[in-house]
């Protein structure tokens, strides 16, 4: 695990923990105010512990645990309201609603359904107020409680627009790589369909004068067609949209160490490494594009987000039945806000094409204390 994701982890971990004494503290005033008051109150205790129980199981239950604690304060409330006694809402049992109301308006779908269990939430908290305050004011009580709903509405409800937000965008990033996709998908057959056209014409005009010249024209178009059917099958379901740019059908091994040379001329060093057994027809075209994607979206991140990298390592490998492409860079601390892939929207099409091929992309840091994206494509 890296530094970041270590820093990341403890953070939450003691969030939680600060989180779950906040509820024990408050659960030794309820706990005083049972023994002051007695009688019903106990209840209030009771369901304290329970809505402590139900934050602490709320990221496997929660919308079970607060439809739960809704009808466990809604009881005691009714419960208290009717005997005519002083009461007191449970300190517990309300802070315990309001951490749950955040997270059920951050995650429970739909929206809708989000909404109307915060709204019954306010419904609750009200006759908190208004049937356990019986003597006292219950009017100031109230605003209490409703400037607590408030807040924890407001803040369930601004995460929840950042999560829709943050999704939207990944999938109008995913969308447009499968977009790109797509537009290669047509240039790599019409490639193809170009070389079986060109071949089928020289074996028609060299059949009558040279026959024996038309056994090898035949194997050419067989060998062009499988390549073009295997290329549409690892890239079957985008769509294509129209573009008047100018493409080619693919990218060479010189196409990458071209790239990795201008980066080294304008920035931090290369050491770009092929391995052997890897040329230009070891690789199949959509995978060649990819990994040309691929490094220049690493290399990009390199001079975004650690321009103080000494040098960058790039290597291209084969292993077994797989190709792997690793770039690293030394000499600068990892960003931790790319620690992830949903970190940026760059790592997040990378993924995106690498997938539709079959293959795996990892972005993150290695124990040396470098950062690394390493992406594998299976070979045919």
């Amino acid at each position: 695990m890296g530094d970041s994701n270590r820093l990341v982890y403890w953070i939450r971990r003691l969030s939680e923990i600060a989180m779950l004494g906040w509820l024990g503290l408050l659960l030794m005033f309820d706990l005083a105010l049972a023994v002051s008051i007695g009688g019903l109150q106990w209840l209030a205790f009771a369901c304290g512990i329970a809505g402590i129980v139900a934050v602490v199981l709320r990221r496997r239950r929660r919308l079970e645990g607060f439809v739960l604690m809704l009808a466990l304060s809604f009881s005691v409330s009714a419960a208290i309201g009717s005997t005519h006694l002083n009461g007191a809402p449970g300190l517990v049992e309300t802070g315990a609603l309001l951490i749950l109301l955040v997270g059920v308006l951050r995650h429970v779908e739909p929206v809708r359904r989000a909404a109307q269990l915060a709204c019954v939430s306010l419904v609750v908290l009200m006759a908190e107020s208004l049937g356990r305050d019986y003597n006292s004011s219950g009017l100031a009580l109230s605003f209490l409680l409703f400037v607590g709903w408030s807040t924890a509405a407001g803040i369930g409800g601004y995460l929840r627009f950042q999560q829709e937000r943050r999704a939207e965008a990944v999938h109008s990033v995913r969308k447009a790589e499968r977009l790109e996709l797509a537009r290669e998908l047509h240039d790599l057959v019409a490639h193809y369909i170009t070389g079986i056209v060109v071949q089928a014409q020289a074996a028609r005009t060299v059949a009558e004068t040279r026959p024996e010249a038309v056994a090898p024209a035949l194997d050419a178009i067989a060998t062009a067609g499988s390549e073009a059917l295997t290329s549409m099958r690892r890239m079957v379901t985008v769509l294509r949209t129209e573009d008047g740019a100018d493409r080619r059908p693919g990218v060479t091994l010189a196409d990458l160490r071209l790239l990795a040379d201008r980066f080294s001329a304008e920035g931090p060093k290369v050491a770009f490494e092929i391995g052997q057994g890897l040329n230009d027809r070891a690789l199949p075209p959509e995978v060649m594009t990819t990994l040309h994607r691929v490094l220049q979206e690493a290399l990009t991140n390199v001079r975004k987000h650690a321009a103080r990298t000494a040098w960058v390592e790039v290597t291209l490998r084969r292993h077994e039945k797989a190709v792997v492409l690793r770039i690293r860079n030394f000499g600068a601390a990892a960003d931790p806000r790319v620690s992830r892939l949903g970190g940026g929207f760059g790592l997040v099409g990378m993924a995106e094409r690498v997938e539709a091929l079959g293959g795996r992309l990892h972005a993150g840091p290695t124990p040396e204390g470098a950062w690394q994206v390493v992406a594998e494509f299976p070979l045919p």
